[in-house]
């Protein structure tokens, strides 16, 4: 797989298969490396992933806190 591939397109690709699956949630949440390997159906090193891995993290972190701001909305 050819490394200049849209990383923020695949970023938003992982980020909303993860969102709908619990367990690849959970796998990526202990080992994100091998899960975003499995994901994208290559091996490579760690270092080429680091980006999406890191992006997906806050993506993922992001959705959780407008969840949570939603969720704070209907208190009021």
């Amino acid at each position: 797989m050819d490394m200049n591939f849209d990383v923020k397109g695949k970023i938003e690709e992982l980020v909303d298969k993860i969102q709908k699956d619990p367990a690849l949630l959970k796998s990526f949440q202990s080992d994100p490396i091998k899960t975003v390997e499995k994901l994208l159906g290559v091996d490579l090193p760690d270092e080429k992933l680091q980006p999406l891995v890191t992006g997906i993290k806050a993506k993922l972190a992001a959705a959780d806190i407008g969840g949570k701001l939603g969720g704070l909305k209907n208190l009021f």
